[in-house]
């Protein structure tokens, strides 16, 4: 069944506004880019906070409809609701349902993280390496296919340590990318917790593709039970990565390890600062724009 996308270029201030103005017309789903993004690969989708605002100052907003919608109709709702919305900046589409995951198959293809980790989708089969790790991804409608700057630094990271028989938390799994990957590498189980229900469909999916269905434990941030592991990923953003500090440092075992991205390049000294009162041999890595920061759980007779 086809349906009908709304497509706005708005200044970040108007953004709050207009996502409630076209949720109160019946919007079935929305989503935020980077509107002067070059190339598919840097339209990075991100969901803000609660009072939060988009990170780039122009986005453009796209809003799902069912593909009966009046276009007329909105127009004159979506003017009504927000007069100083520029109708320049609103085109229409039709979408076919398949067009989500068929627009990435098509152009996505096998990138490596580290010495043998691989994403290839789930459309192509690898060739025969006994040394390749191999996870196939169809992300949905989840965040995280490798191609982001912030999911390879984590891939390459999980591709450096050794996971063998260790627990992985992924805190913000999206389509389970960095779950999926610790288990292959050798992880003995993965515990993946996202706010968005599709990212959970996505990641229960996406593991039962690559045969790890029964070593993941998947949760909404509700309903994720205190824990201790070995190793805790989060890549999610700065903001929420400070809130979440002492949270994150109670769900790390003694000595366990850290990693944690979706920083912007400038964004890490806090971070740092932040989390030294519970880690220890902190390191900053960064691919284009975007930061990496891991390090080691201190001992609690160790914490300062």
């Amino acid at each position: 069944m086809p349906w009908l996308e709304l497509s706005l270029t708005l200044h970040a201030t108007q953004q709050a506004s207009v996502e409630a103005a076209l949720e109160d017309l019946g919007a079935l789903s929305i989503t935020l880019r980077d509107a002067n993004a070059d190339t598919p690969d840097e339209r990075a989708i991100f969901e803000p906070g609660v009072g939060e605002l988009p990170l780039w100052n122009e986005i453009v907003l796209l809003a799902l409809f069912d593909s009966n919608t009046d276009h007329s109709g909105l127009l004159h709702a979506l003017a009504d609701a927000v007069p100083d919305l520029a109708p320049d900046r609103i085109a229409f589409r039709e979408v076919e349902d398949q067009d989500w995951t068929r627009a990435w198959m098509d152009t996505y293809k096998p990138m490596r993280f580290g010495a043998r980790l691989w994403i290839y989708p789930s459309t192509i089969e690898p060739p025969a390496d006994d040394d390749a790790v191999v996870v196939h991804l169809d992300p949905g409608l989840a965040f995280g296919t490798g191609t982001h700057p912030t999911t390879a630094l984590c891939l390459e990271w999980l591709d450096a340590i050794d996971v063998a028989g260790k627990t992985v938390i992924d805190f913000g799994c999206g389509s389970g990318v960095l779950a999926i990957a610790a288990l292959k590498l050798g992880a003995l189980r993965a515990i993946g917790v996202d706010n968005d229900a599709q990212a959970i469909e996505a990641s229960r999916a996406n593991a039962e593709r690559n045969g790890v269905g029964d070593r993941i434990d998947l949760y909404l941030p509700e309903g994720f039970p205190p824990m201790r592991q070995e190793i805790f990923i989060a890549n999610i953003l700065a903001g929420p990565l400070a809130d979440l500090a002492p949270q994150f440092a109670a769900c790390t075992s003694a000595c366990g390890l850290l990693a944690l991205s979706g920083i912007l390049a400038g964004q890490e000294d806090e971070l740092i600062a932040c989390y030294g009162e519970w880690f220890d041999d902190l390191a900053v890595a960064q691919r284009e724009d975007w930061i990496r920061i891991s390090g080691r759980r201190r001992r609690e007779s160790d914490s300062r």
